[in-house]
């Protein structure tokens, strides 16, 4: 039989976070403005909250958050005259938040450091209360969907947006787990999702996909549509044929293919592990899982993220208008990784670096470069710079890394302080806003503290 949310997890805090937050909520029917991240994972999130808030019959207000300044969220809060939910972001601005005079739920995933106190108008759900690492088994949009089902069960119908930013924030790769495999199981055996394996070909023609495949990301292959045709030609494919009318063999033989690439290019198991791994398809949408979490983070990275939510409330414009900002994030992303790939990046002891001119993209392409294009001891740091404005600056890492000691969210936290600016995150992606003209002493910093976290085995070789 199928199981509600109550016993999923069995630390105490669990039912208490989830319970105080219910309670706030369904205690006042009234409009809420919900703040979310306009990233893959924040525009999930969102997408689920406000599906349950329209179940509900709640009228909200959504509006995204493309920075974590602190002055941003206290105009956010003067200009919110009742209560408001913030997600994906909100727990290292609890003090903040507490002074608001109205209701505040809190739902996040990424670390924080405790307050002295939390008043009884605000409540915090954060994973990591109850052991649930936010990094790797339960991201912002999982955590919003589950939220959204102890408000009703009717809301596990959210299970695609609770999966798209799960995907978004990289926590499929090596196969979901823990609490974020407890929801898609169920999910699964409530017909709203179906486990398979296969190729993410995503495209109307085979060679196309190729082409532009970015996750997994193939030298010679990725970004190089000619290479791509000949490649798919070679194993007898036409590559003129739409990826679903490939039979089951040509499948395998073309991810077989490119798993034999990704191997021969010293690619780390996991991500060869995408050429022909599990994969999740959404039986409602008739699309894979990967194709809607690429549509919600491309309105997002196109300064659009409500299209991105609008889309998961069933506005067919807002469909066509994220399929065409995919197909521009796709080109930029692959932009950023040929000029990677072609030219290198930088090097300091225990990081590497790069600029990205597409501001939107830095970190994506960042997470994407340290996946299949730069060695595996350190993390890599990305800086977009807009001359007079702050610097932007995302960082990615690796699983194996944070294994090693490796903690980006205090990287970046300790590095930006240093230099008048703000940071934090994960262990494994994070990022920081620090003031122009200051990258060198940022990465100075940065490059210290890594030395420090991975000590002799981080340094590059």
């Amino acid at each position: 039989m199928p199981s509600g949310p109550d016993n999923l997890v069995s630390h105490p805090r669990y039912l208490e976070e989830f319970n105080r937050a219910r309670g706030l909520l369904l205690g006042h029917p009234r409009r809420w403005r919900v703040i979310y991240h306009y990233d893959g994972d924040g525009v999930a999130a969102a997408s689920a909250l406000l599906r349950a808030f329209a179940r509900l019959g709640y009228p909200a207000q959504a509006t995204p958050l493309f920075g974590v300044e602190r002055e941003r969220i206290s105009q956010l809060l003067r200009s919110s005259p009742g209560p408001v939910l913030i997600t994906d972001t909100g727990a290292s601005w609890l003090d903040l938040l507490a002074r608001h005079p109205q209701p505040v739920i809190v739902l996040d995933h990424h670390r924080y450091v405790p307050p002295a106190a939390n008043p009884d108008h605000l409540a915090l759900v954060n994973p990591l209360d109850w052991e649930v690492d936010g990094m790797n088994e339960l991201s912002a949009a999982t955590l919003a969907w589950l939220f959204t089902i102890f408000l009703d069960p009717a809301n596990w119908d959210n299970a695609p947006w609770g999966l798209s930013g799960a995907i978004h924030d990289r926590q499929h790769i090596g196969g979901f787990r823990g609490l974020n495999l407890k929801l898609l199981e169920e999910a699964a055996g409530r017909s709203l999702l179906e486990k398979r394996r296969g190729l993410p070909l995503f495209g109307p023609s085979v060679g196309q996909a190729v082409a532009g495949s970015v996750d997994p990301f193939v030298r010679g292959l990725s970004g190089h549509p000619e290479a791509a045709r000949s490649f798919v030609k070679e194993l007898g494919i036409d590559p003129d044929r739409p990826p679903a009318k490939l039979v089951p063999e040509e499948s395998t033989r073309l991810a077989k293919a490119i798993r034999s690439r990704l191997e021969k290019d010293g690619i780390l198991p996991e991500f060869v592990d995408l050429a022909d791994g599990e994969r999740w398809f959404v039986r409602s949408h008739g699309l894979d899982a990967e194709e809607i979490s690429n549509l919600q983070n491309a309105t997002g990275r196109a300064g659009i993220p409500g299209v991105g939510v609008a889309y998961a409330l069933g506005d067919a414009r807002a469909a066509d208008r994220a399929r065409a900002a995919e197909e521009d994030w796709r080109t930029g992303i692959l932009r950023g990784l040929r000029r990677i790939e072609e030219a290198g990046v930088h090097a300091l002891p225990h990081l590497k670096w790069f600029e990205s001119p597409e501001m939107p993209l830095a970190g994506t392409q960042a997470g994407l470069a340290m996946s299949y294009l730069l060695t595996p001891e350190v993390p890599v740091f990305v800086f977009t710079d807009a001359g007079a404005e702050p610097t932007k600056v995302s960082s990615r890492g690796l699983v194996r890394q944070v294994e090693r000691g490796l903690d980006l969210a205090s990287v970046c936290r300790v590095a930006a302080s240093e230099v008048g600016g703000e940071g934090g995150g994960h262990r494994v992606a994070s990022g920081a806003t620090i003031p122009p003209g200051a990258r060198e002493r940022f990465l100075e910093a940065a490059d210290r503290e890594l030395g420090r976290q991975l000590g002799g085995e981080g340094a590059v070789r």
